[in-house]
């Protein structure tokens, strides 16, 4: 770039020879060009895919091990287990001490499920999927809704930084590291940002939804840690500070409602009483569903940032704050809030934690998946007592998120899927488990 003359000095150019003039331009250009380095370094390049490829993928598959389990759902005797970002594993579980392995349905970049009926209705990098289950061996897609939610990033090698993603080319199904070479200003240059680069704003978990009471006729059921949920005919999602509202009246064509503005981070979901109980990083946001398909706010709990499940009985909700890569905070904890006002939330006690994850009751019995330091179960009666009743500890596994039931508790974990027969709390008994292959 050459210095800019001035019309109103072009007269007086007699002062100096037009060589003098370009040697000063020329000068000038050459103190500019300093700044500019040629770099070389790696990346994480993204490997995009079209989505009517994506659709030709989805189906079903011969029964697999469990490599990297996720999000738990159950529908009547059917369990559902997420292979993050893969597929998902079909259970027949109506045998609780000896679950079958039936199929696997290929669901390109899935980390959340809910159905209803004989559909289910997963998130497939940004997009809504909904598949025929009626014929687990055949499941077929009849519907997608395309680019309604923020992609979950694929993980990635944390060693490197991300080069920038680029929609037009389509959804980023994972990456491959690349020596890349470019010129930048040297004032431009941010550390580990640079280079054009956006920083890993992947989800480790932007996690969701339990209903743990009977869930509804034709419902699923899903651990606490989920992001979508149905209540009655509508489906819930929750993608990163909106509660995305679909009317499921004909459940093969979900229909877009609406999107609540939260302002909040959100992570998990769980309907109780006609009401959501929304998980965020920063508190707990209440939603009544008078009318299901039009969420209303009613009130929110604030706390420290942290990652947030929340589960409800009676008057009392649950809620586990941890730290994470996602939540920032500094608190391991469980909090106990009183929702009897249900216009003004308000905290009960608060108790000390390792690193809690999923939660769940029911009929007072309090499971909570404490990460590394295993399941821990409580009598939460004493609600000013929690953790001097502690009832059981099962602290050789690296638990995740919890569906308990009458009697039997689902518990998924990086080790695998485990059952538990917990009709006598005093002798709690370890029924059946699918480890990680």
């Amino acid at each position: 770039m050459h210095l800019p003359i001035n019309p109103y000095k072009i007269k007086d150019m007699n002062r100096i020879s037009i060589y003098s003039f370009l040697f000063l331009s020329l000068a000038f250009s050459a103190c500019q060009d300093k700044y500019i380095e040629e770099v070389t370094y790696t990346a994480n390049v993204p490997i995009y895919s079209a989505t009517n490829e994506l659709n030709l993928l989805i189906g079903s598959e011969g029964a697999k091990p469990l490599e990297s389990p996720g999000k738990l759902h159950l529908n009547g005797t059917r369990l559902f287990i997420v292979d993050q970002f893969k597929g998902i594993h079909v259970f027949d579980n109506a045998n609780p001490t000896h679950p079958i392995n039936l199929a696997y349905i290929v669901v390109p970049g899935v980390i959340d499920i809910a159905t209803r009926g004989s559909v289910l209705y997963a998130d497939s990098y940004d997009d809504l999927v909904s598949l025929d289950i009626s014929d687990i061996q055949d499941v077929r897609i009849i519907d997608r809704d395309e680019g309604v939610f923020i992609q979950v990033l694929p993980p990635t090698n944390n060693d490197y930084p991300i080069v920038e993603i680029d929609p037009a080319e389509g959804v980023v199904i994972s990456w491959k590291q690349e020596e890349i070479t470019e010129k930048r200003e040297v004032d431009q240059w941010s550390g580990r940002g640079g280079f054009g680069i956006q920083e890993d704003f992947s989800s480790a978990t932007n996690d969701g939804i339990s209903p743990l009471s009977s869930p509804k006729i034709n419902n699923g059921t899903s651990g606490s840690m989920a992001r979508f949920s149905v209540y009655g005919s509508a489906l819930y999602a929750l993608n990163e500070s909106e509660l995305q509202t679909f009317d499921l009246s004909d459940i093969s064509n979900p229909q877009f409602i609406s999107a609540n503005a939260i302002n909040r981070v959100v992570e998990t979901i769980f309907p109780m009483d006609e009401k959501l109980f929304i998980g965020t990083t920063t508190g707990m946001a209440i939603y009544g569903l008078d009318n299901p398909l039009n969420p209303s706010f009613i009130s929110d709990f604030n706390h420290v940032s942290s990652c947030d499940p929340v589960v409800v009985e009676d008057d009392v909700a649950y809620v586990t704050l941890r730290t994470g890569s996602n939540c920032g905070g500094w608190v391991n904890q469980l909090d106990l809030l009183d929702v009897s006002n249900i216009s003004s939330p308000s905290l009960i006690a608060s108790y000390q934690m390792t690193n809690p994850h999923g939660l769940g009751i029911n009929d007072n019995v309090l499971f909570i998946c404490d990460g590394a330091d295993g399941l821990k179960i409580y009598d939460a009666t004493d609600k000013w007592n929690i953790t001097a009743n502690q009832i059981a500890h099962f602290s050789d596994i690296q638990s995740y998120d919890v569906i308990p039931l009458e009697s039997i508790l689902l518990m998924i974990g990086e080790d695998g899927f485990f059952q538990y027969d917990y009709s006598d709390l005093e002798n709690i008994q370890l029924i059946s488990q699918i480890q990680v292959q």
